[in-house]
């Protein structure tokens, strides 16, 4: 089963999470082969980081939560909250084997929080600038609530309008890149 984890941070964490970073990165080593992307998010300056970003398939919702909730910047008190949902990977396939690897480019986490029927299901035809889609899900994986993608786009609109805007209750753009090891 396929998970969405988005650590959101604190304010004034920065430092706290420099610090955690290579115990982070450890902890994510241990899931390397499990996840399907992963990075920081921004602020609009581009620079100052918002939020971590994890997608990973685990079997099961109990090994998701502690995947989420033992992350050591977690337990050190660096993030403000925790979105984990049930996802589906309709590209079927990792950040490292998407067109255009890891570098280059603005790259975005959208994310659209659901209201009503689902919407969005599928990616939109002509998006080659897609790094990560799918539906955000009930813990059941049977309602839709949403949808999270990654992806390159030249901008914070260009990577929104890739959503259907009129089907979510608001749809979040970060700036993001490709995390991990360097």
């Amino acid at each position: 089963m396929e998970y969405f984890c988005y650590h959101r941070d604190r304010m004034g964490s920065l430092a706290l999470r420099e610090e955690l970073q290579e115990e982070h990165w450890s902890y994510m080593d241990r899931y390397a082969k499990e996840l399907i992307a992963r990075g920081p998010t921004f602020a609009d300056d581009g620079e100052t980081p918002t939020g971590s970003v994890h997608i990973v398939d685990l079997p099961a919702a109990s090994e998701a939560r502690a995947f989420a909730f033992d992350e050591p910047a977690y337990q050190a008190g660096a993030y403000r909250d925790v979105l984990l949902r049930r996802w589906r990977n309709v590209l079927g396939r990792t950040m490292w084997d998407a067109p255009g690897g890891r570098g280059g480019g603005s790259r975005y986490l959208v994310l659209g929080l659901g209201q009503g029927p689902a919407a969005d299901l599928a990616p939109p035809p002509g998006q080659d600038e897609l790094i990560a889609y799918g539906p955000l899900l009930s813990d059941d994986g049977g309602t839709w609530l949403g949808t999270a993608v990654l992806l390159g786009a030249p901008d914070p609109d260009a990577a929104r309008a890739v959503l259907t805007a009129d089907r979510y209750a608001d749809i979040e753009v970060h700036h993001w890149e490709p995390g991990g090891r360097r």
